[in-house]
């Protein structure tokens, strides 16, 4: 999605700073940006509300190609590296452990590699404010690297995890998607783990909806409206959840088109927002705000673990929760676009 994403901590009083700029073509699909983007703050009962406090800007990043056998980047240590071969994300008044997350997320996504999956961006050093990572030079996409990034997913996804909303490894705490906080589910036993339409609704959706709600972004009739799509989805209704159980899988969690690189080396994912969901979550990230190649990474997946049937009847519901999260930091279009999912399945 069009917001940078790391995983973090909770934070009563979380003031989070503009993402960095990725140094990519603009797709018509993407938003204006604001000229002050709305700052979320975790409330102690994990509801996500707005405020109006400017943020600083961040540094555009640029990419060099040097990936290992693991992640990109794993041929050289961190103190080898020459400033002009690594870039810094920075995050002025991050909260504690904020890119901490994201290092977790970026090392439980590589641990699949070994099993084939996709080749992450690897972290040569994190602080409270700031990660570096290695620079990436991205070249136009190919059908050969569209079909080894489509089984290389499959293999990613199919690594696993332990429950529905699981945080990655190394990490136990709440995460983000951009600059906003996002739930975990962090035990097994919680209620929200067991199914993937419990889990959905009350941990993806629910919260945003209610931000978009309390700020005036959507109208009560639409939000009755997801609210009934909810209900459904907890209530395991197999059009929206699909005809046989899936288990939990590994999920980069923010796979829109510029979390994707594509590189000499093939494809590399950056910023994940990795948690335990449905794989039809990321495949319907990628199809948002569109992939060059789509059709050609799909094709490929579907060979490699076959989806579920119905599976392209079911992309847009998979969409809303981006779409929320867009309503909350920008308004706009997005909200027509939530209504319409809404129609479609409630």
């Amino acid at each position: 999605m069009e917001t940078r994403t790391t995983a973090g901590t909770t934070n009563p009083e979380l003031t989070v700073a503009q993402e960095p700029v990725v140094e990519q073509a603009p797709t018509a699909e993407e938003a204006p940006t604001l000229e002050r983007e709305p700052v979320i703050e975790r409330e102690p009962t994990d509801q996500v509300r707005i405020s109006e406090e400017p943020v600083e800007p961040e540094p555009a990043v640029s990419r060099h190609p040097d990936a290992g056998p693991g992640t990109a980047g794993d041929g050289s240590e961190a103190d080898d590296v020459t400033p002009d071969e690594t870039f810094t994300k920075r995050r002025f008044g991050a909260p504690r452990g904020f890119f901490d997350a994201e290092v977790a997320g970026l090392h439980w996504l590589a641990a699949a590699v070994s099993t084939g999956g996709v080749l992450v961006a690897r972290p040569l050093e994190v602080h409270e404010d700031r990660l570096v990572l290695p620079r990436l030079v991205e070249i136009p996409a190919t059908d050969e690297a569209a079909v080894a990034f489509g089984r290389a997913l499959a293999a990613t996804h199919r690594s696993g995890a332990p429950w529905f909303g699981c945080p990655p490894a190394e990490w136990d705490d709440d995460g983000f998607i951009g600059p906003l906080p996002l739930s975990h589910v962090r035990s097994e036993a919680d209620p929200d783990a067991r199914t993937w339409g419990r889990f959905y609704a009350r941990r993806r959706i629910a919260p945003f909806l209610r931000a978009a709600r309390d700020a005036g972004r959507l109208s009560p009739s639409v939000t009755r409206l997801v609210d009934r799509l909810c209900s459904r989805l907890e209530d395991g209704d197999e059009q929206l959840v699909g005809p046989v159980p899936e288990p939990a899988s590994r999920l980069h969690g923010d796979l829109w088109a510029g979390n994707v690189l594509w590189t000499p080396d093939g494809v590399v994912l950056v910023d994940p927002s990795a948690h335990g969901g449905h794989r039809e979550t990321d495949l319907a990230m990628l199809d948002l705000f569109g992939l060059p190649r789509l059709s050609t990474v799909l094709a490929a997946y579907d060979e490699a673990w076959p989806l579920a049937d119905g599976w392209h009847d079911r992309v847009a519901l998979h969409q809303l929760y981006p779409l929320l999260v867009h309503v909350v930091l920008f308004g706009g279009g997005y909200a027509a676009q939530v209504e319409t999912v809404a129609r479609r399945y409630a």
